[in-house]
């Protein structure tokens, strides 16, 4: 094709024959796992506390819910690093391994200590995906829906939630059940490496990497061949104006940036400190303990509801604003806890 930086951009906005929807949907199977491997210990760990012998062990019950979040906070760090030395797409098939290992040494476990070391692997896989998901979805979202597609991959951790929490229904009829609900797992596991094998790298990622050709491949595929000169002459724009060097994790604290970085880690470590990672692994022993027959089902419904406002807030973003939102939120949260 032409040489992009010889073509004016006002000349370059032919229609995408492609879609990017697909690729969207496989990258998303990281985000259902994530939130899946966080609630599927809710309805779970009553009866795998009997089995593994350690339904008086309130510590070592912990251990089984914990671990994962450890194993998330290494995976978390290790997953941009990986992304930008191996690709997207192949970061996302090495991460399937320690999903899928997991999820079976979960399944499988006739001991606490395999349940644990399940449950650390497939955090490290979630903590990677909670870093890979978002990244790869922006830098193969055409710009006109890039702000709709921002919100998605909350959506379906959100919806991972759920299925984790609706897929505990059986249990009170079957106890068993709780090693077919870690194995499921294993299956979208599959699909997302599956997947990614045959979706397109990231045309960012690869025109970073000088592999010029193999960047217009993926344009060609993602948005159809009448956009590769347009979407290469952006990449080499934003290539050309970005002449400040690379910032580090100290920058994040400097004068410039403590502001907004404050604001945005307080936004998120309230969020912690409201309580609902404690709804999301323990409210089917809370709804039990509160004399709630369909504890289960209960717990579905907070699955719902978590979902439901998600949407609600992907739908309204836009036109809202982000500040009102999160104001309504805060609000809204303060009083379920008068309640």
């Amino acid at each position: 094709p032409a040489d992009p930086e010889d073509i004016p951009s006002d000349k370059l906005q032919a229609k995408s024959s492609g879609s990017v929807l697909p690729y969207v949907g496989v990258a998303c199977l990281g985000a259902i796992l994530f939130g899946y491997h966080l609630g599927v210990v809710n309805g779970a760990l009553e009866y795998l506390s009997k089995d593994l012998g350690i339904a008086e062990n309130a510590v070592l019950q912990g251990w089984v819910v914990s671990t994962t979040l450890a194993g998330a906070t290494v995976g978390s760090f290790t997953g941009g690093a990986l992304a930008d030395k191996l690709g997207r797409t192949r970061t996302f098939i090495l991460d399937a391994i320690p999903l899928a290992v997991g999820a079976f040494l979960s399944a499988t476990a006739q001991d606490v200590r395999t349940m644990i070391i399940g449950r650390l692997l497939a955090g490290i896989g979630i903590g990677i995906s909670s870093a890979l998901v978002p990244l790869y979805i922006s830098e193969i979202s055409p710009t006109e829906i890039r702000g709709a597609l921002g919100t998605i991959n909350q959506l379906f951790i959100c919806i991972g939630i759920l299925a984790a929490l609706v897929a505990g229904l059986p249990l009170a009829q079957n106890p068993a059940w709780w090693r077919t609900m870690f194995g499921i797992s294993i299956v979208p596991s599959i699909l997302l490496a599956l997947g990614m094998a045959v979706s397109p790298e990231s045309p960012r990622w690869l025109f970073q990497q000088g592999k010029i050709s193999q960047a217009e491949a993926a344009i060609k595929k993602l948005y159809g061949k009448e956009k590769v000169t347009e979407v290469m002459y952006d990449l080499k724009a934003s290539g050309q104006g970005s002449n400040e060097p690379d910032a580090n994790w100290f920058d994040l604290f400097s004068k410039r940036y403590w502001k907004v970085v404050s604001v945005g880690a307080a936004l998120f470590l309230l969020q912690q400190l409201a309580g609902i990672n404690a709804v999301v692994y323990y409210s089917t022993s809370v709804f039990r303990s509160a004399g709630i027959a369909s504890d289960v089902a209960a717990s579905a419904l907070v699955g719902a509801a978590n979902v439901f406002g998600t949407m609600i807030a992907s739908s309204l973003m836009d036109k809202q604003g982000r500040k009102s939102l999160l104001i309504t939120s805060f609000s809204g949260m303060v009083l379920s806890f008068l309640q």
